[in-house]
């Protein structure tokens, strides 16, 4: 993963972006705003918000040439005066709000910022930054008055978290640049559009990606695709989520191969597994992958959805981590259902 060091901000725009379905309309402005006074707060936002792990590209189908935010980035970096600064972040601006069409989107201000003299790896780059604010809250402000001290409440942006934002690298123009993401609103349909309708892009195919795939991947198999199989019990489930992890936790490379003998065991599962992988590959138009370095971040974050808990009624949760052949399931004469447990020894 490249080493990622942000210079300082060398301009900043804000522009209003409403609600297009309620036609809130935008509020353009034609002179870039003064953040004199918190420069350091606002440097601090940026670098304390946004990280490196996974990575984005711009994309767009047919050609990248018509994605609307990367020809505005793009002119951006070509035409670094001012005054096409402010334009181009009109336009930027415009799209946004165009795009901004659910009812469920919240209005809020568009930031558009410059960094220059960023770092990626040993490589001096500039960076152009967008964020949108739609959460506002409130402080108290102390009002130190003749005879004492009165409270007033003040609603503002937040200095601690950004909604909505990204950093464009100017690398790799031809691919759809460097692009780091941050999207910390809801997770319904309509947050989709920043990252899709607006930006408009995808991951870079690197090891965190591909690590992150095949882990989807398998854990998406396992949970629908086996819910067919009645013969499958929900403990034998787990011991193949448990495998999975383990595979990941204990290995440096992917190999597919050697995950699905390891994983999956026989070769129907194995044919089952290499059938849902091809069709979630090409539903989620990805790239197929058969080996890879596994990236040990994307492992520490996917392995939590990784669930390895049995809930029996609202009275007991089992706890599995490997070994099938120490658990049985059954009936007893009455009908009740049953988990029976090996063990060793007692902690």
């Amino acid at each position: 993963m490249p080493k990622f060091v942000l210079g300082n901000i060398s301009r900043l725009i804000i522009h209003s972006i409403g609600n297009k379905s309620t036609a809130d309309g935008v509020r353009l402005c034609d002179k870039l705003s003064n953040y004199e006074n918190v420069e350091e707060t606002l440097n601090k936002l940026i670098t304390s918000n946004f990280k490196f792990d996974e990575l984005y590209q711009f994309h767009f189908f047919p050609d990248l040439e018509l994605n609307p935010v990367y020809t505005i980035i793009k002119a951006m970096f070509e035409h670094t005066d001012i005054d096409d600064f402010i334009n181009q972040s009109k336009n930027m601006g415009r799209y946004l709000y165009d795009k901004s069409n659910h009812p469920q989107i919240k209005p809020g201000e568009l930031g558009v910022f410059y960094l220059a003299d960023c770092t990626v790896d040993d490589e001096v780059v500039d960076c152009i930054g967008i964020f949108k604010s739609e959460n506002k809250q409130k402080i108290l402000k102390v009002e130190d008055r003749q005879n004492g001290y009165d409270l007033a409440d003040i609603e503002g942006l937040s200095i601690q978290k950004l909604d909505k934002g990204c950093l464009i690298f100017n690398l790799h123009s031809e691919q759809g640049y460097l692009v780091a993401v941050v999207d910390n609103t809801n997770k319904h349909a309509e947050a989709k559009y920043w990252t899709e309708d607006f930006l408009s892009i995808r991951p870079v195919n690197n090891e965190y990606h591909q690590t992150t795939q095949i882990m989807e991947t398998a854990k998406q198999f396992i949970a629908q695709a086996m819910d067919s199989d009645d013969e499958e019990s929900k403990s034998e489930k787990i011991g193949l989520l448990n495998r999975s992890v383990d595979y990941f936790k204990n290995n440096e490379q992917f190999d597919l191969q050697e995950f699905e003998q390891r994983v999956f065991a026989n070769d129907d599962l194995i044919q089952q597994y290499q059938d849902f992988s091809q069709n979630y590959v090409q539903e989620n138009q990805l790239e197929p992958v058969k080996s890879f370095a596994i990236s040990p971040k994307a492992v520490k974050k996917q392995e939590k959805y990784f669930k390895s808990v049995v809930k029996l009624d609202k009275n007991f949760h089992i706890y599995i981590h490997g070994g099938k052949d120490m658990i049985e399931k059954g009936r007893d004469e009455d009908g009740r259902k049953f988990y029976k447990i090996y063990y060793q020894e007692e902690n």
